[in-house]
This record gives structure tokens, C-alpha cells and sequence, in this order.
């Protein structure tokens, strides 16, 4: 009885660890998306000859996805601290493009 228990319940780590993985590559998709439209505000803030960093605004991003995922039930500052990482990253696609389109300026 206890091996029939042990190979169902490994049965059902394996397949949700399959779900988790394709989960893994849905949210990787998404932030790709995320990139590429911060890539496109990093070239529309040079045209507009604004800086990349903005602070006001990159406060205003986390305190609503804290407060989104607060009534998701997640936990909020994890959520915050991921997001904070998250536009890092995109904040380093901004200079990127800025860094590309002035390259191609010249």
C-alpha cells in the first residue's frame, strides 16, 4: 500500500513540476514583452529628452503591483522585491536602446 501511495504521489510532484516549468517559461515570455516595451520607452524618452531614471514613476509601479498582489493573496514585499528587480533589469534595456539609438546617431 505504501509503494502504490509513494508512486502517486511522486507521479503528482512530476506533474506539477511539469506545470511549474511551463509556468516558468510563460512568465519568462512575459518579461520579454516587458523588456521590449521598456526598450521602446528608453528610445521615446531620448526623443523626448527625458532621463531613464524615474523614480516617481518606478515608485508608483511597485506600490501598485504590492497592492494588486496584497489582494491576490500573495505576499506583498516579496512581490515588491521581485518587482524592484524587474525594472531594474528593464531600466538596463532603456540605456541599452538609448545607449544603441545614439550609436546609430553618429
Amino acid at each position: 500500500m505504501n509503494q502504490q501511495r509513494d508512486a502517486k504521489g511522486a507521479a503528482a510532484i512530476e506533474s506539477l513540476r511539469t506545470r511549474i516549468e511551463k509556468t516558468d517559461d510563460a512568465l519568462l515570455a512575459l518579461l520579454q514583452r516587458r523588456m521590449t516595451l521598456a526598450r521602446g520607452i528608453g528610445r521615446a524618452k531620448l526623443v523626448a529628452g527625458l532621463p531613464v531614471l524615474d523614480p516617481a514613476r518606478e515608485a508608483r509601479v511597485v506600490r501598485r503591483v504590492a497592492t494588486r498582489a496584497r489582494e491576490l493573496g500573495m505576499p506583498a514585499e516579496e512581490v515588491r522585491s521581485l518587482f524592484w528587480s524587474v525594472i531594474a533589469l528593464c531600466r538596463s534595456e532603456q540605456i541599452h536602446a538609448r545607449m544603441s539609438a545614439a550609436r546609430a546617431a553618429k
